[in-house]
């Protein structure tokens, strides 16, 4: 653009310039006409000198213009250079540093270890309640709540300590040279302290805890990459109370770590493979001893040879959002042996708490049904009382599609300190299953006893069909009798068998109805 307005004075001055020599040229000839001809005609000394000045004025004008002009962009580009560097230091909501700085200071304060017993806190924090503000009243309330928060963390720190936001609710603070873990539990119990008293924002009072994970320099870590990943693993162990809490890192963490992180590579890998596999655990009528059913769980034998447990590798499904294809091929592999096996008898599956978020589950399970040939009727879906407890709305969406098409609900863990009553009430189901840690001790405590009866009692009073667990001894098969309860199974029967084994239960079309006893 300077180019273009330094071309364009030039062309005025030589045009200026070429006017005033025809003036001069005009006026000596008009002046002199019919005395001296046109060749004679000559630019005389005064006309010469009113040309160099005229021409020196021009050219001093272009230089001034040409010198501002030079400054004025000089201080555009030095003010546009000094917002650039802002923008990629600063945070632009709460005007704290941003995570590049954070990590710039992070790196000059490790390279000045702290004297000998002292110690660099590195501090990652995350906000408790922060989503329900954004998602209830807006991002531009959230924010509101962001520069609050971000203000009272300041006014914890000591003079010189840095509070960074890495962006959404995440924040971080660098205190260098403690005296020990007591002054970085100071630090963090003044952030928490401060975080206590409600924000008004947007007409409305909010509350947001804050979760902080702390790890120190040098004792946890030496680079910023380590010292970071650490005080994040201290955090997601803070995070885990659900409350306003601080953890330090310590080593067990990190194993714990490192050894979930290398299960979840492997169960991703199981799962792609088609290495987990269906087992059935058969539940018998207790009065006949008929196998009427099974209950499918998932069996995941690891490269070892070894039995990975289910309750562990489960979790870390739910956790990663691998259940849905687990759950998908266990109950696709059930279908397709069940379908062979005699119409009374049914399969059982688990349905997940984070299923329960699938809206597209009820087409899945059908899609499965219709494709295995397994009728409706001949599958039941057990959720537990605490997953239903936890989003009985999002229960109701997604089974009641199922329930409607044939498909069979189950209460499963009956009893264990839920609301059932209300559940029974208020949720369509069609069979409930009382919760091992009652049956197994029904022998040995009167209480268990009674409330096994009492729970066999109010099942069949919403006209339910009655399940036991853990039924393992004899003896308690006798006292489930007596209640009035209809179904057990546990390892008083047949134990897991896989879809072979549990297929040779009905050699003869299928019709064979005693199971084996261990």
């Amino acid at each position: 653009m300077r180019h273009k307005f330094a071309i364009r004075d030039l062309s005025l001055i030589f045009a200026g310039t070429l006017v005033a020599l025809y003036i001069a040229y005009a006026i000596d000839i008009f002046q002199g006409e019919g005395s001296v001809g046109p060749q004679e005609a000559k630019i005389e000394l005064d006309e010469a000198l009113l040309i160099g000045t005229l021409l020196g004025i021009a050219l001093l004008v272009f230089g001034a213009r040409q010198y501002f002009g030079q400054r004025r962009e000089l201080a555009r580009r030095l003010a546009a250079e000094r917002r650039i560097r802002e923008l990629a230091f600063q945070d632009g909501l709460t005007g704290l540093p941003n995570r590049r700085r954070f990590d710039d200071a992070l790196r000059t304060a490790i390279a000045a270890l702290p004297r000998a017993g002292a110690a660099h806190g590195v501090f990652l924090m995350d906000l408790n309640g922060f989503k329900q503000v954004n998602d209830v009243h807006g991002h531009g309330v959230g924010d509101e709540v962001l520069a609050e928060v971000a203000q009272r963390m300041l006014s914890a720190m000591r003079e010189g300590d840095m509070v960074a936001r890495f962006g959404g609710d995440e924040f971080a603070i660098l205190a260098t040279h403690l005296a020990g873990p007591e002054a970085a539990t100071n630090i963090a119990l003044r952030v928490i302290e401060g975080l206590n008293s409600p924000i008004l924002a947007g007409g409305a009072v909010h509350r947001v805890g804050v979760g902080i994970g702390i790890a120190l320099v040098p004792s946890d870590a030496t680079t910023v990459v380590e010292a970071l990943r650490k005080a994040d693993i201290a955090l997601y162990r803070a995070k885990a109370e659900r409350r306003s809490a601080l953890r330090f890192f310590e080593p067990e963490m990190d194993a714990r770590v490192k050894s979930r992180s290398s299960m979840e590579a492997a169960l991703r890998e199981a799962i792609d493979a088609g290495n987990i596999e269906p087992v059935f655990q058969p539940t018998v009528n207790l009065k006949t001893h008929a196998v009427i059913g099974f209950d499918v769980l998932p069996r995941w034998i690891g490269p070892d040879g070894r039995e990975v447990p289910l309750e562990q590798f489960i979790a870390i499904a739910e956790e990663v959002g691998l259940i849905h294809a687990l759950a998908e091929k266990i109950l696709r592999q059930a279908c397709a042996s069940a379908v062979a096996w005699p119409s009374r008898v049914s399969i059982a599956v688990d349905i997940y708490p984070s299923q329960l978020k699938d809206a597209l589950l009820p087409a899945r399970v059908l899609r499965i049904l219709a494709e295995s040939g397994l009728p409706p009727s001949r599958l039941e879906l057990d959720i537990a009382e605490s997953a239903l407890v936890a989003d009985i709305d999002g229960a109701q969406m997604v089974l009641a599609p199922l329930r409607a098409a044939g498909v069979r609900i189950a209460l499963d863990h009956f009893g264990t300190g839920y609301s059932s009553l209300f559940h029974l009430r208020n949720f369509r189901m069609d069979k409930v299953k009382i919760d091992r840690s009652f049956v197994e001790k029904m022998r040995s405590e009167p209480e268990s006893a009674g409330i096994v009866a009492a729970l066999v009692g109010l099942g069949q009073g919403f006209d339910l069909t009655i399940a036991a667990e853990g039924v393992d001894l004899p003896g308690i098969e006798s006292a489930l009798l007596s209640t009035g309860c209809e179904e057990g199974q546990g390892a008083l029967f047949n134990s897991m068998l896989s879809a072979t084994q549990a297929g040779g239960l009905f050699p003869c079309n299928g019709e064979p109805d005693r199971s084996k006893r261990r």
